[in-house]
């Protein structure tokens, strides 16, 4: 009997538990580990800044779940992962043992990059957690009563812009439906060469588009942007630039999480498991990884960039990956000699990207160039295509149909 253990329970470790109980067969034993109860699903968290939605909306127990497929679950922080005898050691649960892992742990936050960027040091705020995208809809309630600048964007070696378009588009709605949008300067701020670029080298008529976006609803911006310096009211940007703030929401980069950071061997030096293209560890065969966690290569003009910046890892991308790692888990198990590669960058990106009621949808055939499929199309009428995403992809999840795109 084989023992399979995925860390983490949202998209990738999800998608994996699921997969991988219904491939691999009743005789053996799948086991979550999650120090979370519930599913989050991340890419609604930009609606909760604005109040269009609450982080009970987005959420459900997977206990329950997760019981129904015949998989156990270990609501526990694991702390480390020793390879080299196959085990994880909890926080409460002692050492765990396994005879094959799958990392789907998500990521930490790069918060000592600059100083002051920490949002519980009280200077700016984020949305990339549910604690944090709750303190910025009070900081835009305080903002409504007390107009002022606001400078939105990403810092330096950040990946997740297209989360900070959505909340830059949603702002400015926000902002003009409470009829203080005249009196609130907003400037937007990237270390991407050029608007659009999303970290996957930009989609074709996506920079076009955007520069329309800013220069229709008067937002400033700056690409190539550094942040050297962020005190009270005021971002210094590198170069010497100065944006004044009421409010401020900025994006972080993304390093590995805790466990991960805790467990060097498995990790390059930023805390990213690498893989090769079946998501298999590039040292250790029995363990794999998925989702955010995963050390992804950025493309060449990402590398050779003014401003270091990051490749996005969205939920797509991670379902594609969890499942993969799950396929090759179960060949291995059967021993019929099968290993199915596609390595991230051959993964069709596929997103519905928010613009206040409005929205934008992203089709390539590959994420990364060169590809011979993209689109970039907005829906200039309202979201319906973002709600109904967010419906389908909670009721998939909640009711454990991982097979389901």
């Amino acid at each position: 009997m084989a023992k399979i253990v995925i860390l983490g329970s949202n998209f990738a470790g999800l998608t994996s538990a699921i997969e991988l109980k219904k491939k691999a067969g009743k005789e053996h034993d799948v086991t979550v580990i999650s120090p979370s109860e519930n599913f989050l699903y991340v890419p609604s968290l930009i609606w909760v800044p604005f109040g269009r939605r609450k982080v009970e909306d987005i959420t459900f127990p997977i206990a329950p779940l997760l019981k129904r497929k015949g998989i156990r679950f270990i609501h526990d922080k694991a702390t480390k992962i020793n390879p080299e005898n196959n085990t994880v050691q909890t926080k409460n649960s002692g050492q765990i043992s396994y005879s094959y892992l799958v990392i789907a742990t998500g990521v930490g936050l790069k918060w000592d990059i600059i100083e002051n960027l920490d949002p519980d040091l009280g200077y700016i705020d984020c949305i990339v957690t549910p604690k944090y995208a709750e303190k910025a809809y009070e900081s835009l309630k305080e903002l409504i009563k007390d107009p002022g600048p606001v400078v939105v964007g990403s810092t330096q070696g950040a990946s997740c812009m297209g989360a900070a378009y959505e909340y830059l588009f949603n702002l400015d709605k926000t902002l003009r439906k409470r009829k203080v949008r005249k009196k609130v300067e907003i400037t937007w701020i990237t270390p991407e060469p050029f608007l659009g670029d999303f970290g996957i080298g930009g989609v074709k008529g996506g920079e076009w588009m955007l520069k329309k976006f800013m220069s229709m609803l008067n937002i400033k911006y700056e690409t190539n942007a550094s942040i050297e310096k962020i005190e009270k009211e005021k971002i210094t940007l590198k170069g010497g630039k100065e944006l004044p703030y009421k409010m401020a929401m900025l994006i972080p980069p993304f390093i590995g999480s805790e466990v991960m950071m805790n467990s060097q061997k498995l990790v390059d030096d930023n805390g990213f498991v690498p893989v090769n293209e079946g998501y298999q560890h590039e040292r250790f065969k029995n363990i794999y990884a998925a989702g955010l966690s995963v050390k992804v290569n950025a493309p060449r003009e990402s590398i050779c960039a003014a401003v270091p910046y990051g490749v996005p890892k969205t939920g797509y991308p991670s379902d594609i990956m969890a499942k993969i790692a799950a396929e090759n888990i179960v060949n291995d198990i059967k021993g019929n000699g099968k290993f199915v590669k596609k390595s991230f960058g051959q993964i069709p990106g596929i997103c519905v990207m928010d613009a206040g009621h409005k929205e934008v949808y992203i089709l390539t055939n590959h994420l990364f160039k060169p590809r011979q499929f993209e689109l970039m199309v907005p829906n200039p009428l309202n979201d319906w295509g973002k709600v109904l995403l967010e419906k389908y992809m909670i009721w998939k999840n909640k009711k454990g149909y991982a097979h389901l795109p």
